[in-house]
C-alpha cells in the first residue's frame, strides 16, 4: 500500500479509542432497554480487534457509538484523545468523514454508479480535493484491494467478494485512523470470507486499526484481540497470541474460482 493510504496522525503507542463507564439506554414505550452497562475499554492505534457476542449482547450498540453513529446515555468516549461523547450531530459527521472508515455486511454500494465512483463518494465531502485528485485517490484505493481493472464495472457486474473489496476501498479513501467493519463476511462464502480477512490483515500490518463485529469464531481468530460482550457488559477481553493467517487458511481450501455475474 502506498503511504497515502496508511494511518495518519496517531502515535503507534497512543490510545486511539478510550471509553469510560459507557452506558446506553433505549426507551421503548414504558420500557427501558439497557444495551450497554458501564463499558470501559482502551484500544491502541494499530490493533486488530474482533468484537463478538450473541444478538442483544450490546456489541452493535458499542460499535455504533465508537463509529460516531450514536451517542452514549452516560460515560465518556475519547477518540484520539478528543471527547466525542457529547458532540453535536454535525461535529460527529465531520469526525466520521475525517477519521473513520466503514465496511458493512450488505456492501452499501450505489447500484447505478461504477466501482470507481462508489469509492470516490466520501471525497465529495472533502472540499480541498479536486475532481482529478478524487479520481486518483479512488483508483489508488482500488489498486490496494486489487480491483483497478474493475474500476468501470457496476456492482451488478461484480461478485460478492469484489463488491466487498470495493467497500473496503471506499473506507480507505479519506485515510481514516480506524476502520469499523460490521459483519463484513456475513454475506460471503468461506473462500471469499478468508480472502476479505486477508485484506484486513494486510491493511492492519501497514498500521491501520481494524475493529470488526462478528459472531463467527473462525473469523475472530484472524484478529489480534477478541472482546466478547454479554448482556451489555464485557464478558471476556483476550489477546490472540497467534492470530490465524488468512493467506494460509485460504491456501488450505480447495481451489474454487469465484463466479462473476454475466
Amino acid at each position: 500500500m502506498s503511504k497515502n493510504l496508511t494511518m495518519s496522525g496517531v502515535s503507534s503507542n497512543g490510545a486511539l479509542v478510550h471509553v469510560e463507564h459507557l452506558v446506553k439506554i433505549y426507551t421503548l414505550g414504558d420500557v427501558e432497554v439497557h444495551a450497554l452497562r458501564g463499558i470501559s475499554l482502551t484500544i491502541e492505534a494499530g490493533e486488530f480487534v474482533a468484537v463478538m457476542g450473541a444478538s442483544g449482547s450490546g456489541k452493535s450498540t458499542f460499535m455504533n457509538i465508537l463509529g460516531c453513529l450514536d451517542q452514549p446515555t452516560r460515560g465518556k468516549y475519547y477518540l484520539e484523545g478528543t471527547d466525542v461523547s457529547a458532540m453535536s450531530r454535525d461535529a460527529l459527521a465531520r469526525i466520521r468523514n475525517e477519521k473513520i472508515g466503514f465496511v458493512f455486511q450488505g456492501f452499501n454500494l450505489l447500484a447505478r454508479t461504477s466501482a470507481l465512483e462508489n469509492v470516490e463518494l466520501p471525497l465529495f465531502y472533502t472540499h480541498s480535493v479536486s475532481m482529478g485528485q478524487r479520481r486518483e485517490i479512488a483508483m489508488e484505493a482500488l489498486k490496494t484491494v486489487g480491483l483497478q481493472d474493475r474500476a468501470d464495472h457496476h456492482p451488478s457486474q461484480l461478485s460478492g467478494g469484489q463488491q466487498q473489496r470495493v467497500a473496503i476501498a471506499r473506507a480507505l479513501v479519506n485515510k481514516p485512523s480506524i476502520i469499523f467493519a460490521d459483519e463484513p463476511t456475513g454475506n460471503l462464502d468461506t473462500h471469499t470470507s478468508f480472502d476479505v480477512m486477508g485484506i484486513f490483515q494486510e491493511l492492519n500490518a501497514r498500521g491501520i486499526t481494524i475493529i470488526i463485529v462478528t459472531h463467527e469464531p473462525d473469523i475472530a481468530a484472524f484478529a489480534k484481540r477478541n472482546v466478547v460482550f454479554r448482556d451489555g457488559r464485557i464478558l471476556r477481553d483476550t489477546v490472540v497470541e497467534t492470530p490465524r493467517s488468512a493467506a494460509e487458511a485460504l491456501a488450505a481450501l480447495p481451489v474454487i474460482e469465484e463466479e462473476e455475474p454475466e
